[in-house]
Order: structure tokens, then sequence, then C-alpha cells
């Protein structure tokens, strides 16, 4: 009763500030904000954007809780092999669903569509927590990614819908200054948890927040267009898309670990994957609703931006997942501390995007945010990669605020890009396959990245002789807690060996977006849409002016 009554408050409350804000913009003279999107008013853009602001936390918290608690689930649920899977089958499973929930939200209404999607993930949360063995924890990850892949889209493509780009990146600086503060909170929570109750929490956490982001959702977004509700799904490239890049993110799990790289396993797979991508692009090119219009990368800039992300998600993502372990196994941090320190991280990222959004809304000038936000990432991972067993954290404190400052400078200037080239027809199957790029760089980073780590730290163990033999039996298995219960000697050469795979992770990350320099670098200025230009043209001088 209580809570019937507490909804039906809402309701009347958002009734109400829709309803004076209509009033207001009846009576008063057009500007900026009253001629953006769908005619919201900055009051009603506000009031829209406190359940996608939710939302985007509840995205962002659970990677962020999940990552302090992976030693200590590895250690009682076992299998250090499958420790990237934990958090490969969660991205891969977003990865697949981004372009499809985009799509779903031009076709359907992106109401209907994004609650669904916040209740598909609150479900896997629930499952993630019940799970009893690697395996169904791996399984409800991938599910939870399945709900997951629609948050970030929802509120992108939403936010896409409502504001026209010269004045979207104020917000969009608010909603990316958001991701930050989770990640500083979600470690934190994490830590937490795993510290004084049980890992299983580290999922349970998102049902409050869940019910909160459904109510406020449901209530706020009643504005948007509601959709056809009629449309042909495009099934098969649904079902290709999955088979090639499931395809792929198995080439780079499995690859030099456990199977040779010219394993029939492996070539398998490889042929999967290039069968799988060519038949694809060829039901894309002919379906009439296709879940990855091809037209959207007739844009430079839409192509550059996304491979911009596609490149940081890769190195920022798969490298960052794995710093909990040198902070725990070698620094000695408990989880909770581990999420602390990467608060410094955070809280340069969170300034950084916030000042970027304000620079861009007052000048529209971006086209130096993704130069310097490369530079810095590289900067930053570069940095981690000379770590050693005498490094303080002070030090990675340093490297940390490096790392954040060039995060903020990329995580909003990509989308922001990459929406200002698109049609309004495509925005939200557009916005789709930009998060797509940056959840596939970040899937195969975390796969690939996960690899290089496991095999170093297994090498490391193996090159150290008889002595770490025992050491090398109980790796898959060891906790923080574990480890200090060994002789010293012992825990040297496993801290050794963590230090070494750590290196060499951040090494080839640095590597990568080394790359996205210059791909940073091809990105051309093009004028942002404006208000006036929005109500007149949503898509039309600025998506010709890229090509």
């Amino acid at each position: 009763m209580l809570a019937d009554r507490q909804v039906s408050f809402l309701r009347m409350a958002g009734a109400h500030v829709m309803a004076e804000d209509s009033a207001k913009d009846a009576t008063s003279p057009p500007t900026a904000g009253h001629q953006a999107g769908l005619g919201f008013s900055h009051r009603q853009i506000l009031v829209t954007m406190s359940g996608l602001v939710i939302a985007m936390l509840l995205a962002m918290l659970d990677n962020m809780i999940v990552a302090p608690a992976l030693p200590t689930i590895v250690g009682e649920l076992g299998g250090l092999n499958h420790l990237a899977w934990v958090s490969t089958g969660y991205v891969l499973a977003s990865t697949v669903a981004t372009p499809i929930w985009g799509k779903l939200g031009d076709l359907y209404g992106r109401r209907i569509t994004f609650v669904a999607a916040v209740a598909l993930f609150l479900l896997g949360s629930v499952l993630c927590g019940m799970s009893q063995d690697m395996a169904q924890l791996i399984g409800f990850r991938a599910l939870q990614g399945l709900g997951a892949g629609g948050l970030m889209v929802g509120v992108l493509s939403i936010v896409g819908e409502m504001i026209p780009p010269r004045d979207r990146s104020k917000y969009q600086g608010v909603i990316m200054a958001a991701m930050p503060v989770a990640m500083i909170g979600g470690p934190l929570i994490g830590g937490f948890i795993t510290d004084n109750l049980t890992w299983r929490w580290a999922f349970y956490v998102n049902l409050p927040l869940g019910a909160i982001t459904l109510i406020l959702c449901w209530i706020t977004l009643a504005k948007l267009p509601k959709g056809a509700g009629r449309a042909v799904i495009d099934w098969w490239g649904t079902a290709l898309l999955t088979v090639w890049i499931t395809a792929l993110v198995l080439i780079t799990s499995w690859g030099g670990t456990q199977y040779d790289w010219t394993s029939p396993q492996i070539l398998g797979l490889a042929a999967l994957a290039v069968a799988g991508f060519v038949a694809f692009v060829i039901v894309q090119r002919r379906a009439a609703e296709p879940i990855m219009p091809l037209r959207v990368f007739k844009s430079r800039n839409f192509s550059l931006a996304g491979a911009v992300g596609f490149i940081s998600g890769f190195a920022m993502f798969g490298a960052i997942g794995f710093l909990p372990q040198f902070q725990q196994f070698v620094q000695g941090s408990s989880a909770t501390n581990s999420g602390l320190l990467l608060m410094p991280m955070m809280i340069a990222s969170m300034i950084v995007s916030l000042a970027g959004g304000a620079l861009i809304g007052r000048t529209g000038h971006y086209k130096s945010l993704p130069i310097v936000g490369t530079v810095l990432v590289t900067a930053g991972l570069a940095l981690f990669a000379t770590m050693d067993l005498d490094t303080t954290t002070t030090m990675t404190t340093l490297y940390m605020v490096v790392l954040g400052a060039g995060m903020g400078a990329l995580m909003q200037t990509s989308t922001l890009i990459a929406q200002n080239s698109l049609d309004l027809r495509d925005m939200g199957a557009g916005t789709g396959v930009s998060t797509f790029l940056r959840n596939m760089g970040s899937s195969l980073g975390v796969s690939l990245l996960g690899a290089v780590y496991t095999s170093q730290l297994a090498d490391s163990l193996a090159g150290a002789g008889p002595a770490a033999q025992s050491v090398a039996a109980s790796a898959a298995s060891m906790t923080p807690q574990a480890l200090r219960a060994l002789p010293e000697a012992a825990q040297h050469l496993f801290q050794q060996a963590v230090t070494d795979g750590i290196t060499t992770l951040f090494t080839w990350g640095a590597a990568v977006t080394a790359v996205g320099i210059v791909v940073a670098l091809f990105i051309r200025q093009v004028p942002l849409r404006g208000a006036a230009t929005s109500a007149a043209s949503p898509d039309a001088e600025p998506v010709a002016a890229d090509r």
C-alpha cells in the first residue's frame, strides 16, 4: 500500500512539473532549450534525466562493485582460468545486446525498451547472487549483461532524442560525470561488502537502486514517442552478430592458453568469425530494418569516433579490471582499500568530463579532446607498466590521475561526435553501434589482456623452478587471505608472478592506445548542430560535411 502511494505521488509530481513547464513554454519566447529535440524545456530535461542518471549509476556500479570481490569469488568458487570470464561473459552479452536494444528503441519507443532492459538486468543480478559454481556465475553474468546492454545505449539515445548536439554536451557531461561517481562508489561498496558481508551482496545491492530506476523512468519518460509498435525485427542479423562476436572473443580468450594458436579449435573459430562477419554484412545490406545500419559508417567522423571508442575501451577497461589483483596481492590492500585507491583516477575523470562538457557547450570545439585523451591514457597505461614489487601506493595514485584525466576527455566526446554525425532516424541504432564498438573493445580487451595476464603469471611461476610448484598448484584458488598464510618465500614468488602479469598486460594496453592517438588526429572539427539547426533539419549539413 505504501509503495503504491509513493508511486502515485511520484507520478502526480512528474505530471505537475511537465504540465507547469508546458504552460510556461506556451507563453515564453523560444530559446535554445525550448527548441531542443522533442520540445523539452530545461526543467523538463532535468526531471527526465533524474531517472537516466540513476540508470547510468546502476550500469556502472555493477562492474565496479564486482571487481574488488573477484579474488574472493575465484577463491570460493575456484577456477583462476575462468577469472576473465566473470567479466567477459557480462561484457560480451552486453556488447551483442547493445545494437539490438538501440534498434528496438527506434522501432518500439525508448520508454518500454529501456524499462525492459532494467528489469532484465535486475533478474540477472538476483541469479548471479544465487550462483553455486563458476559456470553458473558466468552464465548469469551473461544474462545480466543482456540487460546492461540496453542501459547505456538507452540513456544516450534518450538524451540524443531530447537534446540537439550543441546543447547536449552540457547534459552528457553530467551523465558522464556520474560514471566516475559510480566508479568511486562501486569499489568502495564492493570492498566493504566483500570484507564485511559476502560477495553475493555485490549483486543483490543492485535491487533497491534498480527498483527506484524502474519507477522514475516509467514516469519521467512518458513524453517520449511510443514507436510504431509493429516492425520487422532483423533476426538473421541478430543471430549472425552473436555468432561472429562470440567466436572472436573465444579466440582471444583461448588462443595461446587453453589451445595453441594453430590448433584446429582456434583455426575453426577464426573461420567461423570471418564467415559470420561476411554473412552479417550481407544481411545488413539487404535487411529492411537492419540491426546495425551500415549507412552510419559513411560518415568519416562517426567511423573515427567509433574506432577511438573501440581502442580506448580495449585498453582502459581491459587493463583496469585487473588492477585490484596487484593492489590486493602485491601491495597488501584489503578489498575495501583497493576500492579507495581507485578514487584519484575517478575524481580526475569526473573533473575533466565536466570541464570538457562545459568547454564544448560554450565553444562548440571538440577536436582536441580525443587527441589529449588518447595521449593521457597511453601515458597512464605506460606508467602502470613500470610497476614492480616496490611500487608505492603514492606512485600508483599519480599514475591513476593521468589515466583518469584521459578517460574523462574521451568518455563523452566520442559519443557526442558519433551522434552529431547521425540522422535522427538512426539515433538509437547509431548510438547502439557507437556503444557496441566501445563495448566490443572492452570485451576483447578483458578477454585478450586477461589471457595475457594469466599466461604470464603461469609462465613466471613455472620459470621460478621447483620452489614455485606448490604455489603454482594453488594459484587457481589463491585469495589474498590464503596468500598471507603462506611462507614469506612463497608469497614473494606469487607476488612477483602477479607483477609480471600485470606489467605485461599494461604494456600491451599502452601499445594499443598509442594507435588511438593516430586515429584521433584524423577527426574533423564539424560544427555541432544547435537548437535552431535541429528544429529545422536535424541531420542535414553536419552529416554531409564529414563524409
